[in-house]
């Protein structure tokens, strides 16, 4: 009888992320939380995360934006309830409102890869997995950040291998990252008023056509079901566990932060 004493390699544990689920949150409000969380991070204070949420009516323009894909005034949004910021991601300009789910990841990439191309690729690839789950074949387009898809308002999704099919855009990305520490993210369009899109040019690429989940399959779908979806995506694209916490947990977290760092102040 032979005994096999070969010796068996286990691979290693799976890094851990935690997911928190942020709710309705104003935009200005959440930039300032992630400058925390970004410092937090950055001494080890909070651990890897990865934030959702969803804003009020916003337009934002990234550090490399232009100023004219802003189609009307800014007194005009203010009319309309939209606010509009300029922030330090990276990207042009885009809408967030109700509808649009947005992902913030707080990633410390210096115990992942420190590689920012492969980085925005790992987040075009959490959206794309999250669509097919919901049966929508989306895909990159070269020289264009985000996740696109074939399919139309009449038609619906179509098949990602036809070249016939209408290009429309279903996420964007616009991230920042600083000590290889991230912030922004991606926005994912569930079910958005896509109206909002006519009042700029969308990711400062003329004749871009936007779409969201809802438009494509012709149903409802769920915000907690988009939710677990995106984060499955983001699972395997990381490689990471996805752990949820509360939006408690992450003030619990941020409170023992401050109150180490008045303590060294000492």
């Amino acid at each position: 009888m032979q005994i096999d004493t070969t010796t068996r390699q286990e691979s290693p544990p799976m890094k851990s992320c935690r997911q928190v689920d942020l709710g309705r949150m104003a935009y200005a409000e959440a930039a300032v939380l992630q400058q925390r969380l970004v410092a937090a991070r950055k001494i080890g204070a909070v651990p890897d995360l990865l934030l959702f949420c969803e804003h009020p009516h916003v337009i934002t323009l990234g550090r490399n934006g232009k100023r004219e894909h802003l189609r009307v005034t800014e007194d005009f949004l203010r009319r309309e309830g939209v606010e509009f910021h300029h922030t330090n991601r990276g990207g042009d300009i885009t809408y967030h409102g109700p509808g649009q789910i947005v992902g913030y990841p707080i990633l410390d990439l210096n115990g992942i890869r420190r590689d920012v191309g492969w980085y925005v690729r790992q987040l075009e690839r959490c959206m794309i997995e999250a669509a097919s789950r919901f049966g929508i074949p989306a895909f990159r387009v070269p020289g264009c950040t985000g996740v696109w898809v074939h399919g139309s308002a009449a038609t619906g999704p179509r098949s990602g291998s036809d070249p016939s099919g209408v290009q429309e855009k279903l996420a964007s990305i616009g991230v920042h990252i600083s000590r290889w520490v991230t912030s922004h993210g991606f926005a994912y369009n569930v079910s958005s008023d896509l109206r909002f899109f006519d009042l700029i040019t969308p990711c400062g690429i003329p004749g871009c056509r936007v779409t969201s989940l809802e438009k494509l399959l012709g149903s409802p779908v769920s915000r907690a079901a988009a939710v677990a979806r995106l984060g499955e995506g983001f699972s395997e694209a990381f490689g990471l566990e996805l752990i949820p916490a509360t939006p408690g947990e992450l003030g619990d977290w941020l409170a023992r932060d401050a109150e180490t760092m008045r303590a060294s102040a000492y």
